[in-house]
């Protein structure tokens, strides 16, 4: 079987395998090619790769292989001129991407989409989202401490004691936690919400505080995800987060719920409630985000308030990122690649099931299939 790895959007930094992981696949039978100039992000050469025996060759080599992997979607044409019942694996994004979805159906492609994994304890060295989702709680709190017109931590100078930044954390899952985990360290003092008040003894180890609003709905289902709430706790949950927020210097604001636009958090009145300098990252930009004024891949200033809309902190770190991606991809792609280095997809594994996208011509995962027709 050959697996081709694709060069990325001009944007992204980051390359869906490193040489150590692609080792990992050619030790499993495989041949691996790599698409021209795709490791410039990571800082890397053709000899990197072809010391490992990766082949070098064109997008339109790549595009014929048995297997493509990529970290963003392909485009419309990538898709056209691939070879029917080939595979894609890469973070297609589906319930947003619909018209892609159909386009991969039509052309027989097995797509799996990364982000879609179950999240289960199998799953845990598969789970790319946990790993960009460290890299972007990392990343957000240095870019706020860097535009924040004051020190994170307390100081006791001979001018006075300075007292730390108040930092506000919306959303405990990975990149939450992570946020929490170095703003404490640059001596921040930190207070988190969140719905899901199983995640409440986390925060408190990491010596923040957490704030709780009566009345959340969990399910059990949505494998450790945030749900919809009600309109009476989005109006005590408001009430709640402007509060606070207005005692903040920065938010960092991570909520999202799988398949669906981020909830919005902090509305325009909070933000003008807030103090001028302040800062705000939204991590849930690429979905609408959790600020109303959100602008995706940008700074906009309202009020005095910096709002950064940005969901591509990954990219900015691409060598680490890329080396945990990579990671989880072979961790993935071992339980699609025989012993004999071929193709056997086993839909009788979870794992493998709850991740394909599209297979023989449909769209078999249900809940994108009843999004898409909703639309």
């Amino acid at each position: 079987m050959t697996i081709g790895i694709l060069k990325e959007k001009d944007y992204e930094k980051r390359i869906a395998l490193l040489p150590e992981s692609i080792s990992n696949l050619i030790n499993l039978k495989t041949d691996v090619l790599i698409e021209k100039n795709a490791w410039e992000g990571v800082y890397l050469s053709d000899k990197d790769y072809e010391s490992i025996g990766t082949k070098i060759v064109s997008r339109e080599d790549i595009l014929q292989c048995d297997c493509i992997v990529m970290i963003n979607p392909p485009e419309p044409e990538d898709i056209r001129a691939m070879k029917e019942n080939s595979v894609i694996i890469g973070v297609l994004n589906p319930y947003f991407n619909s018209d892609l979805i159909k386009i991969m159906a039509e052309k027989n492609i097995t797509s799996f989409s990364l982000e879609m994994l179950p999240r289960t304890t199998r799953a845990q060295s598969m789970d790319i989202l946990s790993s960009m989702a460290t890299v972007a709680g990392y990343k957000a709190v240095l870019e706020a401490a860097n535009l924040l017109p004051k020190f994170f931590p307390m100081f006791m100078t001979a001018a006075g004691t300075i007292t730390p930044a108040k930092v506000l954390i919306l959303g405990a899952g990975v990149a939450g936690l992570e946020a929490v985990a170095i703003s404490r360290k640059l001596g921040a003092v930190v207070e988190v919400f969140d719905v899901r008040s199983a995640v409440k003894e986390e925060v408190m180890s990491l010596g923040a505080k957490f704030i709780e609003v009566e009345g959340a709905m969990e399910e059990k289902s949505a494998g450790g995800y945030a749900v919809e709430q009600s309109e009476e706790f989005k109006q005590k949950q408001s009430i709640l987060i402007q509060e606070h927020a207005a005692k903040s210097d920065v938010v960092i604001s991570t909520a999202q719920i799988p398949g669906k636009k981020a909830p919005v958090l902090i509305k325009k009145e909070t933000v003008e409630n807030m103090k001028p300098g302040s800062v705000i990252i939204d991590l849930a930009a690429v979905n609408g985000g959790n600020c109303e004024l959100t602008k995706n891949d940008q700074l906009y200033i309202h009020n005095g308030v910096k709002i950064v809309g940005k969901s591509s902190y990954p990219s900015e770190m691409p060598v680490d990122a890329s080396k945990m991606y990579g990671k989880n991809l072979v961790n993935f792609m071992k339980l699609i690649i025989n012993k004999d280095g071929q193709l056997n997809l086993n839909f009788e594994d979870d794992l493998v099931k709850g991740t394909c996208v599209t297979h023989n011509g449909e769209i078999v995962n249900e809940k994108i299939l009843n999004t898409i027709i909703n639309q």
